[in-house]
């Protein structure tokens, strides 16, 4: 079929944008920790069932120490810290605008992969940044008083925004690197019958790290509130509508959309996949007016445009 890699593309960007609605309507309803308890934790179940059916095991065969740590260290980095500052950022300046801050990610992975892998940043990689921070700031910035350019959102999203862009970029790099490592330790006449499954691996393991920093986090500040305000991890199994806003966000984002953006990149070129799954800025704007009543402008359109350009020019 014609097409199929850039299809499935615009699918996995059509699911992120339902995890991205869906995480922020759970996020109001349950706080960011409770949420992502949830959340990691049905993801490392769907995980590990899949595990066990494709390679009979629920845990990731072969996977060795380096391997453990660097994936570990990556699922604190990316889930923990990043995706902690992503939902703030949707509680502080809706899901549109963290998503827009999102297509910063290339530009901290570009230099993340200089720093620690040594990676090379062409002109090309500068000008991207460069295009991708303009569409957010014709985004974000307005005319204030005296008309001088002033922000347009509340400076603690905006750096939740940056903040979860950074974690995703940085955690995208660790990852890369305990993926290379579980590679190597499987040994060469297994790894052609299991390669594609590694991945799936690698993301259990980052969502153990995360679920676990979340739930020591849930239990240590749940202790330092007086009783009257404290959260129960119960509250998603009394309301029906969160249960199913984490499910949608599940299955939408770690489980399936992980799953079809890998396979994306099996039919077509990784830079036109990544591109068209970057469109979860320009996706989001529709569904957030109609189930957040935020405006659509111009301005917004028009940086959301430029920003998902800057993200492709760094795959030209």
């Amino acid at each position: 079929m014609m097409y199929f890699g850039e299809i499935i593309s615009l699918v996995v960007a059509m699911l992120w944008t339902a995890a991205s609605l869906s995480c922020e309507i759970a996020s109001r309803r349950l706080g960011v920790v409770v949420l992502n308890v949830w959340r990691l934790l049905l993801a490392l179940m769907f995980s590990m069932l899949m595990m066990w059916v494709v390679m009979d095991s629920p845990l990731p065969l072969y996977a060795n120490t380096s391997a453990w740590i660097w994936l570990l260290l990556s699922g604190v980095v990316g889930y923990a810290f990043g995706d902690w500052c992503l939902f703030n950022s949707y509680l502080a300046i809706g899901s549109r605008y963290g998503q827009l801050l999102m297509t910063l990610a290339p530009a901290f992975t570009a230099v993340a992969a200089w720093t620690m892998l040594g990676q090379q940043m062409s002109l090309m990689s500068l000008l991207a940044m460069a295009v991708t921070m303009a569409g957010i700031a014709i985004s974000v910035l307005g005319r204030g008083e005296g008309k001088r350019l002033s922000l347009g959102l509340p400076l603690r999203g905006v750096l939740f925004g940056i903040g979860a862009a950074m974690g995703q970029g940085i955690g995208l790099v660790l990852s890369k690197i305990g993926l290379d490592h579980y590679t190597a330790s499987v040994p060469a006449d297994v790894l052609p019958q299991v390669e594609n499954y590694l991945p799936f691996g690698s993301n259990l393991i980052r969502c153990i790290a995360g679920l676990v920093c979340y739930t020591a986090w849930f239990f240590i500040a749940n202790g330092m509130k007086p009783r009257s305000e404290r959260r129960s991890l119960a509250t998603p199994l009394h309301d029906m509508r969160s249960m199913a806003a984490i499910i949608v966000a599940v299955v939408s984002g770690p489980f399936v959309g992980v799953s079809l953006s890998l396979m994306a990149v099996q039919y077509t070129g990784a830079g036109i996949a990544s591109t068209l799954m970057a469109t979860t800025p320009i996706l989001i704007l529709l569904p957030s007016r109609w189930l957040f009543n935020q405006p659509i402008t111009l301005r917004s359109v028009v940086g959301a445009i430029v920003s998902v350009v800057g993200v492709a020019l760094f795959f030209v």
